[in-house]
């Protein structure tokens, strides 16, 4: 069974950072350098830089199948969307539906807050994720380099997803 956690605890916030760390260092190695995923996990995934995001309106929900915690997901309210900011699940947890039901949450959460799209941006080499964003029903409707500090850059598609 699939299940979704509030991260409304600093207990909660520091499994989100341990999970960060441990999705990260296992996923991006193919994709960033080691020293980019150490920058990106201290500035946007480490527990102070989640409890600075969580006091700015983002909510962040643990995952859970059959109680073993599988990965995490994170969005905030914008004017007329739905900003999905993260979503990351354990390697081991992959292909069992754990995705689908996450976007099937993030959308329950938008349409309840009368909102009828979903946005992300997704690295542009995350080849996997943007195949399984698209099977989801997002579409590409933009490229964006964004220089986040510290000499690096994050290269991603904005992909969209509206509903009813």
């Amino acid at each position: 069974m699939i299940s979704f956690e509030k991260t409304d605890t600093q207990e909660k916030t520091k499994q989100v950072a341990e999970l960060a760390d441990e999705i990260w260092n296992e996923h991006y190695i193919k994709i960033l350098t080691k020293q980019q995923i150490d920058y990106m996990l201290n500035n946007f995934q480490s527990e102070q830089a989640l409890e600075e995001q969580i006091k700015s309106g983002y909510e962040y929900y643990l995952i859970f199948d059959n109680g073993i915690p599988a990965g995490y997901l994170g969005f905030c309210l914008k004017d007329d969307f739905l900003f999905l900011s993260k979503l990351y699940l354990k390697q081991e947890m992959r292909g069992k539906g754990l995705g689908r039901s996450s976007i099937e949450f993030a959308e329950n959460y938008a349409k309840q807050n009368n909102i009828s799209k979903i946005r992300l941006t997704v690295n542009k080499y995350n080849m996997t994720s943007v195949y399984v964003y698209n099977n989801l029903g997002f579409q590409k409707i933009d490229a964006v380099e964004t220089d986040i500090g510290g000499g690096f850059i994050m290269d991603d598609y904005i992909m969209e997803k509206t509903f009813n």
